[in-house]
């Protein structure tokens, strides 16, 4: 595993609740939180990466922004982003955009069950 990768998935699992899981095999770590995905780290040799969920108009505005941030790779288009972690996307928006992915999967799980994981 790459050290991006390495990086995103300590990000991904240090937030409440979040549960590692490897439903597709050894070579994708998925990052759910209430048993809902919030991202997807491929671990193999290929380019370092991370798709997260968005918020639609916010991906239209990322994907135009940076060339390395494309529409979600084998997920939903509208509601997914892969970002190619080449440096090319500073990493602090990188972790921001993680924290989206996080919110808006929190945000759709039963209030009782967001309650137990509010940051």
């Amino acid at each position: 595993m790459s050290a991006e990768s390495d990086r995103m998935c300590a990000a991904c699992g240090a937030l409440p609740g979040a549960a590692e899981t490897y439903p597709f095999g050894d070579g994708v770590a998925v990052f759910k939180v209430g048993g809902k995905m919030f991202a997807l780290v491929p671990l193999g040799e290929q380019a370092a990466s991370i798709s997260l969920k968005c918020d639609p108009d916010l991906a239209l505005h990322l994907r135009d922004r940076y060339p390395a941030i494309t529409a979600g790779y084998h997920l939903n288009k509208r509601h997914w982003n892969t970002v190619l972690l080449d440096g090319s996307v500073p990493d602090d928006e990188v972790l921001e955009l993680i924290d989206h992915s996080y919110d808006l999967v929190l945000s759709g799980l039963p209030k009782a069950q967001r309650a137990k994981l509010q940051r």
